[in-house]
């Protein structure tokens, strides 16, 4: 006697074949995911190569400062939080009207990035300054004569980096980037070497 499985009686119907849109859409889905990924890793790397590039070796190789600023004093061409790149500047090259990062000559001597108001040449070659802040309503309340033969003038203003770095240094976001930044660059690896395997097998099945 022959068995005869009607529709709807239960049977186990037949998978859908392996190129189904069900199947496509899962192999898209993966193979975004696998992209975005990649992209994210090299983005992530160029970015911080620039900035350890930008903050720790080019200062010891071309010469200029990075200073976070911390008030705001200078606001709104400088913004708390704001990055300066300074570059040296013979001292007797000063000129009113310049933006100048330097030592002030009281309380805890920390350094200040104001506006130059007025400029004196003394006999013996020592330059005096006196600066403001773009902000504020009065001069500052010293003068400050100038050690050494070299200051450094403000030339370029990096919007909000200071954030950024201080946001690196908080413990929290200090162990992501140590356990995760090598664990990004193992995917990473993994992926690139994985992916000309599987596009060698999909040749091979073809």
């Amino acid at each position: 006697m022959t068995a005869v499985i009607l529709p709807g009686s239960g049977a186990a119907t037949e998978l859908p074949p392996a190129g189904t849109p069900s199947a496509q859409r899962r192999a898209g889905i993966r193979s975004s995911l696998e992209l975005a990924y990649r992209w994210l890793a090299r983005v992530f790397m160029v970015v911080a190569v620039l900035a350890f590039a930008g903050l720790a070796v080019g200062p010891h190789v071309l010469g200029y400062r990075t200073m976070t600023m911390l008030t705001g004093s200078m606001a709104p061409e400088i913004n708390p939080g704001d990055v300066t790149v300074a570059t040296p500047l013979a001292v007797d090259e000063i000129a009113v009207g310049m933006i100048v990062s330097y030592h002030i000559p009281v309380d805890d001597h920390h350094v200040v990035t104001h506006r130059v108001v007025s400029v004196d040449h003394g006999p013996g070659g020592q330059v005096t300054i006196q600066t403001k802040g773009d902000a504020n309503n009065a001069a500052d309340p010293w003068k400050a004569t100038l050690q050494g033969d070299t200051a450094y003038q403000v030339h370029a203003v990096i919007p909000h980096l200071g954030r950024v770095i201080e946001a690196f240094r908080s413990p929290v976001v200090a162990k992501v980037l140590v356990y995760g930044a090598p664990t990004l660059l193992a995917g990473w690896l993994i992926l690139a070497i994985w992916q000309p395997t599987r596009k060698n097998a999909k040749e091979d099945r073809s």
